[in-house]
């Protein structure tokens, strides 16, 4: 039986579970990530791999900037490689498989850094293959979810990801200041061996949910996709026969597939400038660069150095409270994109961020904080609020806006270029932050400062609006040739009057579209629906159709949603 219904739409308990059990992906790049800041300013860690002017004290040990860089930035090299591959390896044994040998592949990489002695290439070598199976797992864990979970859910999903990247950050933070005064290697290993846990919880949970119908249906196993669609919306075996709702959804994911295989694209199709797709996937590049350049990495990284050189006494409790308001405000990212639409908060955020990064780095450089509390307490207060606006803005925007701006020919090309432009400017940072601190110590935030000002202008001029619309209807807005991105907001379909409009003729269908659900919702929620306009959005934003759409589309937009977390 469903949980409940959502949009004349049931729910079933399985949709809940493969969230979670799949935002583990998220998690193992969140933890791999927020462990390292903490690790490089362990005792141990550095006797072992850093150079030494005496090989029994710690305070004489320090990273040169190409070791730091490198053991900090293979990671992302091997998830630039990760992501490519990814995808292709999906299609080829399963979603759920592909998952399992990526938890393998990350969990090999954490062994060979577990069992590093004093080598710290061995060490960092060990971060690349964890890198490959964390790309991997960037592309597999979002297809699945898109192509798995209920429609009316499938954004909120895709935003759990990043909530459990950013949970992730935080519970390596904290097993950090737990651990940081054991010794003989205690304080790192248990702090990397940890790690090992979590891709074990994926790769097992995972093989107890249902395939993606889609991956099942392309190889001719329609049967086994209405199992897993009916494990979905919590529709018992002996009923999925007859339910109409899933042989409607079968049907179409089949004549899709039959459609996909006649408009194939390859890469290069990603760069004609034909309807704007070479436009789009230019814009999706930029966005996600401008995501890398904001410096919350900067601060995810480098944190713990960064605070130590504040004149922070415990650099390890800064980090946390980091990590804190950067998963406690993602929440507050979830509700901000959904009502306040995509180029607002990006704007916003832009100009809130490179406000904060200012002060950050004006105090920093108009007086040593060394020494001087008051410097020191104000540039953590506006790191933090530098976070607080990253994480409600930019953070899970841009990761929403790369499944909703690209065609369905091409989308999960442009997806998988757009991805890999983060993670390679993810690399440059990493390697390149410590000889830039060394040059120009915290005058670094003023160039992070003018990123965040040039990301809010980009955004103004070259981002359509995308929310409330179908993926479809985003398609033919920017192929309007009378809508401009300041414009956009107010752009609406043919035939309606307002984007909220479309919103309430899709929910109407929906309750239509399934027997019984109208008396559902009328139990659960009663019969002022205009006081659930918030709820009808998100709907539409998660991809359900509009009249005028393809009646298959959605589950073509599923596959467009493969590389983009």
């Amino acid at each position: 039986m469903p949980l409940f219904y959502l949009h004349g739409m049931p729910i079933g308990g399985v949709a809940i579970m493969l969230a979670l059990v799949a935002s583990m992906g998220g998690f193992i790049f969140g933890y791999d990530t927020g462990q390292i800041s903490d690790l490089l300013v362990m005792d141990d860690f550095k006797l072992r791999f850093a150079t030494c002017g005496d090989a029994s004290d710690p305070g004489s040990c320090e990273f040169s900037d190409v070791r730091a860089g490198l053991i900090v930035a293979l990671l992302s090299v091997g998830t630039l490689f990760g992501t490519l591959i990814g995808a292709p390896i999906a299609d080829w044994i399963g979603r759920r498989w592909a998952m399992v040998v990526d938890c393998v592949v990350f969990s090999v990489g954490v062994i060979v850094q577990l069992v590093a002695s004093t080598s710290w290439q061995q060490f960092a070598v060990g971060r690349l293959i964890s890198g490959l199976g964390v790309g991997a797992l960037s592309s597999a864990v979002p297809m699945y979810q898109a192509e798995t979970a209920p429609t009316q859910i499938r954004g909120t999903l895709t935003a759990t990801y990043q909530l459990f990247i950013t949970l992730g950050i935080l519970v390596a933070y904290c097993i950090s200041i737990g651990t940081r005064y054991l010794e003989a290697g205690r304080s790192w290993r248990i702090v990397v061996g940890l790690g090992l846990i979590w891709p074990a919880i994926l790769a097992f949970g995972i093989l107890c949910m249902p395939e993606s119908p889609r991956w099942l249906v392309a190889h001719g196993h329609l049967k086994k996709a209405e199992r897993a669609i009916a494990r979905a919306y919590g529709i018992s075996a002996r009923d999925e026969d007859a339910n109409h709702f899933v042989q409607r959804e079968v049907g179409e994911i089949k004549a899709q597939v039959d459609a996909e295989s006649t408009m194939r694209a390859g890469w290069l199709d990603c760069f004609k400038p034909g309807r704007k797709t070479l436009y789009r996937t230019l814009l999706g590049m930029t966005l996600q660069s401008f995501q890398q350049l904001t410096g919350a990495n900067y601060f995810f990284y480098y944190g713990a150095t960064v605070f130590t050189s504040v004149g922070i006494t415990d650099s390890f409790v800064v980090q946390i409270i980091l990590g804190a308001v950067n998963f406690g405000c993602t929440f507050g990212g979830l509700y901000v994109m959904e009502k306040f639409g995509r180029r607002r908060p990006l704007i916003i955020g832009g100009v809130w961020q490179s406000i904060w990064l200012f002060v950050f780095a004006a105090a920093g450089t108009a007086r040593s904080p060394m020494g001087n509390p008051p410097i020191g307490a104000l540039m953590i207060v506006s790191a933090c609020l530098f976070i607080l606006g990253y994480a409600m803005t930019w953070a899970p925007g841009v990761w929403i806006l790369i499944g909703e701006t690209f065609p369905t020919r091409t989308r999960a090309k442009q997806g998988a270029l757009s991805t890999a432009s983060n993670w390679l400017i993810n690399f440059l940072l990493a390697f390149f932050t410590p000889f830039i601190v060394k040059a120009i110590n915290f005058r670094y935030g003023f160039v992070f400062a003018a990123c965040n000002l040039a990301g809010a202008i980009i955004v103004y001029f070259f981002l359509y609006e995308s929310s409330d619309l179908t993926l479809e209807s985003v398609d033919d807005m920017y192929n309007d040739p009378n809508c401009k991105p300041w414009t956009s907001r107010r752009w609406v379909p043919p035939g309606y009057e307002s984007r909220y409009a479309v919103a309430q003729d899709n929910k109407a269908k929906q309750q239509k579209s399934v027997p019984g659900a109208t008396d559902a919702i009328d139990e659960k929620k009663g019969s002022g629906s205009d006081v659930h306009h918030q709820e009808d959005v998100l709907a539409t934003t998660e991809g359900h159709q509009a009249p005028f759409a393809n009646p298959s589309a959605d589950n073509v937009h599923s596959k467009g949603a493969s590389a983009v977390v």
